[in-house]
């Protein structure tokens, strides 16, 4: 079993360990999903949440074991990279990876547990939201400052961003669900509007975010809205005809 805890924690790599081997009858569940499960615990000095993933099938257990890393370890070394950034994510803590026979098993991640307020999904579900169109730039903010350091986070959806008010109209942006990134160098006007196309099926949102990007990049607002938005479209095609590709093969 690999089982690596940050140097900052490992005064409680005996308590992690013991909420691993409780997963399944401890924990206060946070998410329950087809693939993943996330479930909370309480130490005497912090909360932590643990990511089980999914168990691989036999092909994933060899590619997870010989030509890729696991999602476990790379949602951990991902988060350090954020950090580093100054891109706000909950804290790693640990990861774990366990083998039998030729390949993995099972990974777990272990990351901190903080309160925040809302996702941004509520701002797609709530357009009458007080505040609605500040968040939305400092959102963008956010987003764009997370190109400016190359970072593509390719799960760049609704769910995946959790926001927290800090006061006097200040938002903290936290990403969760790190597993999928890629850092580049630079990343050019397409690739920017591309990492975006996930967030928002409304035009309202998809100009308000385009135009606040134009400001901080010093690009044509109408230009990145037309980039945006033909992105923006195509993906809503494509996410609802396999919807009902999905109904049909029911």
């Amino acid at each position: 079993m690999q089982f690596v805890v940050h140097p900052d924690f490992i005064t409680l790599k005996k308590e992690i360990r013991d909420c691993l081997n409780h997963f399944t009858d401890k924990g206060k569940e946070v998410y329950k999903g087809s693939r993943n499960k996330i479930k909370s615990f309480h130490l005497d000095k912090i909360d932590l949440n643990i990511k089980a993933f999914k168990k691989p099938n036999f092909i994933k257990k060899i590619i997870y074991t010989y030509f890729r890393e696991s999602k476990a370890k790379r949602s951990y070394e991902y988060a350090l990279k954020l950090l580093e950034l100054g891109i706000k994510t909950p804290q790693p803590i640990a990861y774990v990876e366990k083998k039998e026979g030729l390949g993995l098993s099972e990974s777990y991640y272990v990351c901190e547990h903080i309160e925040y307020d809302m996702m941004f999904r509520k701002l797609v579900a709530e357009p009458e939201m007080t505040n609605r169109t500040e968040i939305l730039n400092q959102f963008t903010q956010f987003c764009f400052k997370l190109h400016e350091n190359g970072v593509e986070f390719k799960d760049h959806s609704p769910g995946n961003t959790l926001i927290k008010h800090v006061g006097n109209g200040k938002y903290d942006f936290y990403l969760v669900d790190l597993n999928r990134m890629t850092f580049h160098k630079h990343m050019s006007l397409k690739q920017r509007m591309h990492n975006l196309r996930r967030l928002t099926p409304q035009l309202e949102m998809v100009s308000i975010i385009t135009e606040e990007y134009a400001r901080l990049s010093g690009k044509n607002s109408e230009l990145l809205f037309k980039m945006l938005w033909e992105e923006t479209s195509d993906f809503q095609r494509k996410f609802h005809r396999k919807q009902r590709m999905k109904k049909k093969f029911k």
